[in-house]
C-alpha cells in the first residue's frame, strides 16, 4: 500500500472514530441536553471551573438553559430557570428522586441508610416521616427555641467582649470605644452554630471552662469541616472508578474519616445512652431517636448517619446564609438601617429580640430571603438521579443520569428578577414569596420529595442571629474599605462560604445590660412571647407577673413547657372539664426515685395503681371514723405547742423573740388603713431589735 492510500485509510478511520461514539452516544443515552465538549474518559472535569455554580451560569449563556456536562464518564444534566427547575422537582419529581452517591458518600451514608444520601423508596419514606412528624415539627421546634436564643445572645456577648476588650495602649482603648474594633465574623458564627446544632442533637456543648472547644468538641468540628472539603472535591478518581490506582490518597483519607467519625458518634451515643438511663428521656435529638428507634424499625447505622445529616446540614448552611447577609448589609447601609428602625419599632431598644417577635418584623424577613435568594449555601442543591427514563424540553435523562439545579443561577435569572444582582429586600414585601419549595424562583432548601425538612429551623436560626446581630451593633466596614473593596466570590465546593472571611467594625448601639448572655444553662424561663428573664448566676428565676400575659400563660422551665392558670374560672376548666385528661403527674429525677417511679399517692399518674391506692385512702386511712378516733393525738399535740410557746415567752431570759417579731411584721402590713398604729408597730420592731428593749415591747404589745 503506498503511503497516499495509506494516509486516506487513516483519515477516513479518524473520521469514522467520533461519528462512531457520537452513534454510541446516541444508542446509550438518547438526544441529550447539549453543553461542552467531553474528553474521552474525562469528560469536561478538566474544564469545570472551581466554583461551578458560576461556571455552570456561563455555559448556559452558550449552551442553553438546559445542558449535559459530563463528569468523567457519566453525564449530568443541569438546569438554570425556575421553570425547567420546576420540571425537575415537581412534574417529574417521583422519577428524578433518587440520589447518586459516589465512593465517599457511600461511606458517609453506610449505602444510603441515612437521609440525605438515600434513594426515594422505603427508607426514604420511613426516615422522611420520622424527621418531618418527630424531629422537626412545631412543638419540638418551640420546645427546643430557649437553646437557640441562649445560644445566640451568647454569641451577642462574644461579639461585645471582642469589641470593648481593651488593648496595651490607652490611645487603641480609645479608638476602639469611639470607631470600633473590626472582627472576623465568620469566628463569632461559627461558635454559635456549631455550639446550637450540638445542644438540639446532644444536649450538651462541647466547650471547656474557658467557653472554648475542648478536646471531644475540636475532632466534631474537624470531622464536619473535612467532610465539607471532601464532598465538594473534583478528585477524578471519584469520577472515573478504574484511575482509582492514580489518587490512593482518597481511599485513605475516606478510611480514615469514616473511622474517625464512626468512633466517635459511638462513644458520644454511648454516653449519652447511659446518661439517658439515669435522667429519663428529654426532647434532643438523640433522646428522640433512641426513644422512636422501636417504632420507626432504626437500626444503629441509621441512627448514626441521622445524625451526622443534621450536625452537617445545619452547621456550615447557617454560618454561610448569616455571613454572607452581614457582607451584603454593611455594604448597603440604607437596608441595615431600614431593620434597625424597625427592630427598634417593634422590640424596643430595653429588651432582647425573641423569636416570638418575628411575626411583627416583615422587613428582617424580607432581608433573610433576600440573602438566601442571592446566596443560596448550596447553590447546585445535592444532585438527583433518574430512577426512570424521562423527557425535559425535548431532550432525554436516561435512567441513572445525575440532574442537578443550579438554584444560585436560578435566583439571578434577569426574566424572573427585577435587578437581579442588587440586594433588594422590599422586592419581598411586595410579594410574599415562599422560599420553603413551593416557589421555583426562589430554592434555598430544594423542593419536592427532597425538600429539606428542617427548613423552618434553618429559618429562625438565620433570622434570630441576623436580628440580634443588627439590634445589638451597627456593623460597618473597617476604616479605608470601600462597599466594592469587599470581595463578593464564593468558594468551591458543595457549600459556598465567602472566599474571603468578612471582616467588619461592630459598634453597641444599646444599654451595656442587654450584651450579657441571657440563659446561662436553658434553666430561666420564659414566658411566651415575653421577655427572657434576666437573673443573677445562682438565683431564683422570678416568673412575670400575670398582669403582663394573662390568665393563662406558658412558661418554660428548661426545655419543659409549663401552663400556669390564674383564675378560678380557668382553675375550673383544669380540675373539672378537662380534669380526666390533666391528672397526671410529672417527674423529675428526684421525683422519681422519691416515687419509686410513681409507686405512691401523690407522684403517681392518674391509672389503675392510682384509683387503687386513692380507694385506700378514702375507704380505709381517711374515713370520718379513723379520724374521730385520732382526735385526742391531734388535741394533745396541739396542747404541747402552746404549752411550749408560754414557757418561750414567759421565761426571763430565754426565750426566743422571733416569732414576736414575725409577728408584728405581720401586723405593720396587714394594718395598712391604720397610719398611726403602723408607726407604732415600726416602733416596737425597732426596739425588739435591741437587747434593752425586749423586756419593754411586751406590754405594750398586749396594750395594741
Amino acid at each position: 500500500m503506498d503511503t497516499a492510500n495509506f494516509l486516506s485509510v487513516a483519515l477516513a478511520l479518524a473520521a469514522l472514530v467520533p461519528l462512531s461514539l457520537l452513534l454510541l452516544n446516541r444508542l446509550l443515552y438518547g438526544k441529550l441536553p447539549p453543553g461542552p465538549r467531553p474528553r474521552p474518559v474525562v469528560g469536561n472535569l478538566f474544564d469545570v471551573q472551581p466554583v461551578r455554580c458560576r461556571c455552570y451560569q456561563e455555559w448556559a449563556r452558550r449552551y442553553g438553559p438546559i445542558m449535559t456536562v459530563w463528569l468523567g464518564m457519566e453525564p449530568t444534566v443541569v438546569v438554570s430557570t425556575a421553570e425547567l427547575a420546576k420540571e425537575v422537582l415537581k412534574t417529574h419529581d417521583q422519577h428524578l428522586a433518587d440520589r447518586h452517591r459516589d465512593r465517599f458518600q457511600e461511606r458517609f451514608s453506610r449505602g444510603g441508610q441515612d437521609l440525605i444520601w438515600a434513594d426515594y423508596g422505603a427508607h426514604y419514606i420511613k426516615v422522611r416521616k420520622l424527621c418531618n412528624l418527630e424531629l422537626f415539627s412545631q412543638r419540638r421546634l418551640e420546645v427546643l427555641r430557649p437553646i437557640r436564643e441562649d445560644e445566640v445572645t451568647a454569641m451577642v456577648e462574644s461579639v461585645y467582649k471582642a469589641v470593648t476588650a481593651p488593648d496595651s495602649s490607652c490611645l487603641t482603648v480609645v479608638r476602639a470605644l469611639i470607631e470600633g474594633k473590626p472582627l472576623v465574623v465568620r469566628n463569632h458564627l461559627s461558635m454559635v452554630a456549631f455550639n446550637n446544632i450540638t445542644r438540639l442533637a446532644f444536649g450538651k456543648r462541647f466547650v471547656n471552662a474557658a467557653g472554648e472547644l475542648d478536646e471531644q468538641g475540636r475532632e466534631f468540628k474537624s470531622i464536619v469541616d473535612d467532610a465539607t472539603k471532601i464532598g465538594g472535591s473534583l478528585s477524578i478518581a471519584r469520577y472515573v472508578p478504574w484511575l482509582r490506582w492514580l489518587a490512593p490518597v482518597d481511599d485513605q483519607l475516606f478510611k480514615a474519616h469514616g473511622d474517625q467519625r464512626h468512633r466517635l458518634a459511638v462513644k458520644i451515643m454511648e454516653e449519652h445512652a447511659e446518661s439517658l438511663k439515669q435522667r429519663g428521656a428529654q426532647q434532643h435529638f438523640v433522646d428522640a431517636l433512641f426513644t422512636l428507634k422501636e417504632k420507626y424499625d432504626l437500626s444503629d447505622d441509621t441512627v448514626i448517619c441521622l445524625l451526622w445529616n443534621m450536625i452537617t446540614a445545619g452547621t456550615d448552611t447557617t454560618v454561610i446564609t448569616v455571613e454572607w447577609a452581614m457582607a451584603e448589609l454593611v455594604r448597603n447601609s440604607r437596608v441595615q438601617e431600614k431593620v434597625q428602625e424597625e427592630l427598634d419599632r417593634v422590640v424596643g431598644r430595653d429588651r432582647v429580640l425573641l423569636e416570638t417577635d418575628f411575626q411583627n418584623l416583615p422587613y428582617l424577613q424580607a432581608v433573610v430571603k433576600e440573602a438566601l435568594r442571592l446566596h443560596p449555601p448550596t447553590p447546585l442543591m445535592l444532585p438527583h438521579k433518574a430512577s426512570s427514563s424521562v423527557r425535559i424540553a425535548g431532550y432525554d435523562i436516561p435512567k441513572g443520569t445525575n440532574v442537578i439545579v443550579n438554584v444560585w443561577a436560578v435566583a439571578r435569572d434577569p426574566k424572573v428578577w427585577d435587578n437581579p444582582l442588587e440586594f433588594r429586600p422590599e422586592r419581598f414585601l411586595k410579594e410574599n414569596v415562599d422560599i420553603k419549595g413551593t416557589d421555583f424562583r426562589v430554592l434555598p432548601f430544594g423542593a419536592g420529595r427532597r425538600v429539606c425538612p428542617g427548613a423552618q429551623l434553618g429559618i429562625n436560626l438565620v433570622t434570630t442571629m441576623i436580628g440580634h446581630m443588627l439590634h445589638h451593633f451597627w456593623w460597618s466596614l473597617p476604616d479605608g474599605t470601600r462597599p466594592e473593596d469587599v470581595e463578593m466570590m464564593e468558594t468551591p465546593g458543595l457549600v459556598s462560604f465567602m472566599a474571603t472571611s468578612l471582616q467588619a467594625v461592630a459598634t453597641p448601639r444599646l444599654d451595656k445590660e442587654l450584651y450579657r448572655r441571657v440563659l446561662s444553662e436553658m434553666a430561666a424561663p420564659l414566658a411566651r412571647g415575653g421577655q427572657p428573664v434576666r437573673r443573677a448566676a445562682g438565683a431564683v428565676p422570678v416568673l412575670p407577673g400575670v398582669s403582663r400575659y394573662g390568665p393563662i400563660m406558658m412558661v418554660w422551665l428548661g426545655t419543659e413547657p409549663t401552663v400556669v392558670v390564674s383564675t378560678a374560672e380557668l382553675a375550673k376548666e383544669v380540675l373539672k372539664t378537662h380534669d380526666q385528661h390533666l391528672a397526671d403527674r410529672h417527674r423529675d429525677r428526684f421525683l422519681e426515685h422519691f416515687s419509686r417511679g410513681g409507686q405512691d399517692l401523690v407522684w403517681a399518674d392518674y391509672g389503675a395503681h392510682y384509683i387503687k391506692v386513692r380507694k385506700l385512702c378514702n375507704l380505709e386511712l381517711f374515713t370520718q371514723r379513723r379520724l374521730e378516733a385520732l382526735r385526742p393525738i391531734r388535741e394533745d399535740e396541739v396542747t404541747a405547742m402552746v404549752e411550749s410557746v408560754h414557757r418561750a415567752i414567759t421565761a426571763p431570759g430565754k426565750y426566743s423573740y422571733a416569732p414576736l417579731l414575725a409577728l408584728l411584721s405581720f401586723f405593720h402590713f396587714a394594718l395598712t388603713n391604720n397610719a398611726s398604729l403602723r408607726a407604732l408597730v415600726d416602733s416596737l420592731i425597732k426596739l425588739g431589735t435591741t437587747a434593752q428593749g425586749h423586756q419593754q415591747i411586751l406590754p405594750v404589745f398586749v396594750e395594741c
